[in-house]
């Protein structure tokens, strides 16, 4: 008789791993969560008279092809910590707080400590920006996925106050930007980063090449950051107009989200530093300066538009969090379409 385990979906190997998890899972918890892990549904409640007028914010992202280095590393613990700050950083971006996130994990054969290792950075990542880890789905997929892979989503909802939302409308020509730096590449890029220095470069994961500092495995698997808290702060201490995640297409391709037509956003890339293995990248690919631009973030992971007058305040209160921010350019008059361009 063929079971469903035989078929290559193990039943007890799935309860097992929602047990081991749920105790990451509780240290998210937020007190308007009514119930999490474990149901059909995660049931969460706003608080009544916190807000006048509640806009909900919902955001999905994956961590692409970054999941092939942690296959390759055997190191799952920090790409969790990418899929959170994927959705939380882009429903940031209109000022919202992180309420809670969703996770959905797939892979061909649970293997529960891998697993386990993801979720665990999920709930970190949650933590660090102050939402619930409320629920998630596993699905186990025989043939579908190479064995030893799998697959990540992520979801998240927030919440902003009607008269809050940053939308970008008010920015205007002479307005400044202020970026935060990244920590690395984030999550994007990796198709390109993982051909230059794996594929066509040779480089070894464990080794660390001249001028990275560290072993190549860390550069590429360091963890998105969570801009949440610094950024909502910064809010409530200056007027930020606008707010941009820098994910794939880098700045050109993401900063004049938050433009309004008309605008133009000018950089210059002496203003702040990057992470060397953007460098790493560009020399051992050859990889021209507008393809790097155009598909890595470049040492910026949020870009925040302010008034000119309020610079001064908004790098004091970021630097009173830790934060090296530093203004990178300036908002000019444009033609049409809103754009972003850097100059050397």
């Amino acid at each position: 008789m063929t079971t469903y385990k035989q078929a290559g979906v193990d039943i007890e190997a799935g309860d097992a791993f929602v047990e081991r998890i749920k105790p990451y899972a509780a240290r998210t918890m937020r007190p308007e969560v009514v119930a999490g892990v474990g149901g059909f549904g995660g049931l969460f409640a706003l608080p009544p008279g916190k807000y006048r007028e509640p806009v909900l914010v919902a955001g999905t992202d994956g961590v692409g092809t970054k999941l092939k280095v942690a296959f390759l590393a055997g190191r799952h613990d920090t790409v969790g910590i990418d899929l959170v700050a994927m959705s939380v950083n882009d429903i940031l971006t209109c000022g919202a707080e992180p309420l809670f996130f969703l996770d959905y994990f797939a892979t061909s054969r649970l293997e529960v400590d891998a697993a386990a290792a993801v979720v665990k950075g999920i709930a970190l990542g949650c933590e660090q920006a102050g939402c619930t880890l409320l629920g998630g789905e596993t699905a186990e997929m025989p043939g579908f996925y190479s064995r030893g892979e799998y697959d990540v989503a992520g979801f998240c909802v927030g919440v902003v106050e009607r008269s809050e939302i940053i939308d970008g409308r008010t920015v205007m020509p002479g307005d400044a930007l202020i970026g935060l730096p990244s920590s690395g590449l984030h999550s994007n890029g990796y198709s390109l980063a993982r051909k230059v220095l794996l594929d066509d470069g040779k480089l070894p994961l464990k080794e660390t090449p001249a001028g990275l500092g560290r072993p190549l495995a860390d550069a590429l698997l360091e963890p998105t950051k969570i801009y949440v808290k610094d950024a909502l702060a910064l809010a409530k201490a200056v007027k930020v107009k606008g707010m941009a995640h820098i994910t794939g297409s880098g700045i050109p391709g993401n900063l004049p989200r938050c433009l309004p037509d008309g605008t133009r956003a000018v950089l210059s890339e002496k203003a702040w530093s990057r992470p060397p293995i953007f460098d790493l990248i560009a020399k051992v690919g050859g990889v021209a300066r507008d393809e790097m631009f155009s598909t890595f973030n470049m040492g910026l992971g949020l870009i925040v538009v302010v008034a000119k007058e309020d610079v001064a305040q908004a790098l004091s209160v970021l630097s009173a969090r830790g934060v090296k921010a530093s203004e990178v350019g300036r908002v000019e008059q444009g033609q049409g379409e809103a754009t972003a361009v850097i100059e050397p």
